[in-house]
């Protein structure tokens, strides 16, 4: 079956969308210093602002779903735009860590909420038989803003300054980001499956019949275990390579380096796991994001350092690319932008905590170790999670 042209116009415009509000989130890691030195604030202070911009936004995900399986995704998203620019705004004006974590940390988080579960579940519907392929493009969106955007905003933080640097910023939000949010538009079978009277003939599950399958529930604690170790590393790994004494540049150039590996692994992951399947290839790259992690625990110096950067972010990539593409094979397009801001509620707490938690781990021993041995640990559990719902009976994907 052929794809309708209109389905790649969505594709990318998600790719852009995706770009903007995770290079707005994972920018965090450039304006680290600036905020630990503005308002005399600890690793476990500065870390609060990323967990809570993250655990807010994968809790009100599930909202974002199903305000988008209801209104459409162009409204949404959109108005999602506007909110992480006045967060942006307001945050440059911030006189305390307390503005910052309510305008970065709510509400950017607030605003990503209302484009990131949008966008990735408009994409699912337009297609049939290249859905690991179209989801992997949408989603590399996420690996490009993380190359490019914390390294632009590096640059503007030593050109302008932090609080200029966060105005441009803002700016650009509304530029780009709107301009891509607009090209969103709904799938014909997502469309019909939004009028009560059509809901009955389009297949798939209601939100409420998902949650009383177990298959869900067994995708949910692979989210749950693996995110501690696929959020920790954003926020913490340019502080590590500064304690090795890596000039800041390249330190903040190491998120970039897992932003490139994101490209590779949502190009390449998304397309391999259409052949091979997509479950065993969510669950090998789990495997996969646990041994990066032993890199990152033994790394003595910068190019250790590249190297896990560039290996996490093929694996966390391919993960990420991986799950939409699953809720839709799951449990099909009826209300798939709902089921998957509720899967991604499961990320919410690793978001949230595990940042904090290794700030405060390192402010007491002056080592990441801990934390690391850790999220290797849970990086496995969430693999054995993959492999318990593969096993069921009609998780055949």
């Amino acid at each position: 079956m052929k794809e309708a042209p209109y389905a790649w116009v969505v594709v990318w415009a998600t790719f852009v969308a995706l770009a903007v509000i995770f290079g707005v989130s994972y920018s965090f890691a450039a304006f680290f210093a600036a905020f630990a030195a503005e308002f005399d604030a600890q690793r476990a202070d500065v870390s609060l602002v990323f967990g809570l911009s993250g655990g807010v936004y994968f809790v009100f995900g599930a909202g974002g779903g199903m305000l988008a399986d209801r209104f459409g995704p162009r409204l949404v998203t959109s108005a999602g735009m506007v909110l992480i620019a006045a967060g942006l705004l307001l945050g440059s004006a911030a006189q305390g860590m307390s503005t910052v974590y309510a305008a970065y940390g709510v509400g950017v988080g607030l605003g990503i909420a209302l484009v990131y579960t949008p966008s990735i579940g408009c994409v699912q519907p337009w297609f049939k038989q290249r859905r690991g392929l179209a989801a992997g493009l949408a989603s590399a969106g996420i690996g490009a803003g993380t190359v490019v955007v914390p390294l632009a905003a590096a640059a503007a933080i030593d050109a302008l300054q932090w609080r200029d640097a966060m105005r441009a910023l803002a700016a650009a939000v509304l530029v780009v980001g709107l301009a891509a949010t607009l090209l969103l538009k709904r799938a014909p079978v997502a469309g019909a499956a939004a009028g009560a009277a059509q809901a009955v003939r389009i297949p798939g599950a209601t939100l409420r019949e998902a949650l009383h399958d177990h298959r869900f529930w067994w995708l949910y604690a692979s989210v749950v275990l693996a995110a501690p170790g696929m959020f920790i590393p954003f926020a913490h790994v340019s502080a590590a390579a500064r304690d090795l004494g890596i000039d800041a540049p390249r330190a903040v150039g190491l998120v970039g380096l897992i932003g490139i590996g994101s490209l590779v692994g949502r190009f390449v992951i998304g397309a391999l796991a259409d052949r091979i399947g997509r479950l065993l290839t969510l669950l090998l790259m789990q495997l996969s994001s646990g041994l990066a992690l032993v890199v990152w625990l033994g790394a003595g110096g910068y190019a250790a350092l590249a190297v896990f950067a560039l290996w996490f972010g093929l694996s966390y990539g391919g993960i990420v690319s991986l799950l939409p593409a699953l809720c839709m094979d799951l449990f099909g397009a009826r209300a798939v932008a709902g089921i998957i801001g509720t899967l991604y509620t499961g990320a919410a707490l690793g978001n949230l905590a595990g940042p904090v938690l290794a700030g405060a781990v390192f402010d007491r021993s002056g080592s990441y170790a801990p934390v690391i041995v850790g999220c290797i640990a849970l990086s496995a559990l969430a693999a054995l999670a993959c492999a318990r719902l593969k096993a069921l009976r009609g998780a055949a994907y």
